[in-house]
């Protein structure tokens, strides 16, 4: 669940920035102060060298003196936010600006992660897994089961019934997303039963975990790759090979409608057994039976598909096509 460090550090920079904002707001704020309220920069003046003389009173160990500091910058204060009002300003015009209060935007609350700063790494992980705005509308609570027959197929339980029980696995897979043995799926059927919205289901609710989530088709997939291999210095950040690897989840969607050759079933079973070595969890989704994977790819991409992927075959109507008609 933890950012790479390039993540962690765009992050930072924004919180630097947010900060290097602020601070020159607040400067503007107080030229605007100064120009218009005649004796403001004096007081200011004072506050600050009374500040100073408390600080050596301390250090001195002179209470009365201390006090008697403490009582003129009450004073001053006062004043000061009197001014203000006088002319129109709020009393807090010239108190440091912050985003947030609490970690005074710096992402910590003391030595622990603000929660400001864990919202940052959610819509991060959002932009960074390239389907913020589909997983807006493709998640859970927008899950339709009556878009699945009742009706009984064959000796299969109905697409229904069937939907469902994948359903409840895919749950099982988020809530036990760090420890469960098989933390891999592929989800198979025809095109339209569902597949790709199941996987922006999952991808939702790990992303509001803070985990980070790569969605790719497999068209992007293979670029990635042959970017990486032959084209190295020209790899953009934010999708490199550190990135697809090491992602909390990787989703592949519609394995199988890329031009197939020789690099491509080279590729996959590279980072699919990679990441299984690096205990990283990847989702594909195909429109390919087990067998036409093994055909298509290689036997090796199936036993390893076999060994460490639950398989969810979904079925029913074309939903796709359903939905259109309904428009």
């Amino acid at each position: 669940m933890a950012l790479l460090p390039y993540q962690y550090d765009e992050i930072m920079r924004d919180y630097d920035q947010i900060r290097l904002n602020n601070q020159a707001l607040h400067q503007k704020r107080q030229a605007e102060v100064y120009e218009k309220i005649p004796g403001f920069q004096e007081l200011d003046y004072q506050v600050a060298s009374h500040s100073i003389l408390a600080g050596k009173a301390r250090l001195s160990g002179d209470s009365r003196a201390i006090l008697n500091l403490h009582t003129d910058l009450h004073t001053l204060s006062s004043e000061k936010k009197r001014l203000l009002k006088a002319y129109g300003y709020p009393s807090d015009y010239l108190e440091p600006i912050y985003r947030c209060p609490i970690c005074q935007d710096t992402g910590y609350a003391g030595t622990v992660k603000c929660q400001c700063f864990k919202q940052a790494i959610v819509d991060y992980i959002y932009a960074q897994s390239s389907i913020r705005d589909i997983l807006q509308e493709e998640n859970f609570a927008h899950f339709r089961y009556d878009y699945y027959s009742s009706q009984a197929v064959g000796k299969n339980p109905s697409p229904r019934a069937n939907i469902e029980s994948v359903v409840s696995l895919c749950w099982d897979f988020i809530y036990h997303f760090d420890d469960i043995e098989k933390n891999n799926i592929l989800f198979q059927g025809n095109a339209g039963v569902g597949k790709t919205f199941l996987s922006h289901c999952i991808a939702y609710e790990l992303i509001q975990k803070a985990y980070t989530v790569l969605y790719l088709t497999s068209f992007q997939l293979f670029d990635l790759l042959k970017q990486h291999t032959f084209h190295r210095d020209a790899e953009p950040a934010g999708t490199s090979m550190n990135h697809l690897l090491e992602c909390d989840l990787l989703i592949i969607d519609d394995l199988g409608t890329e031009l197939n050759n020789a690099f491509v079933s080279s590729q996959l079973f590279l980072c699919m057994n990679e990441r299984l070595l690096r205990k990283k969890a990847t989702i594909i989704s195909t429109n390919l039976s087990l067998k036409e994977l093994a055909h298509s790819y290689s036997e090796r991409v199936l036993s390893r598909i076999m060994e460490n992927y639950q398989i969810f075959n979904i079925y029913g109507k074309d939903i796709r096509l359903t939905k259109a008609l309904e428009k």
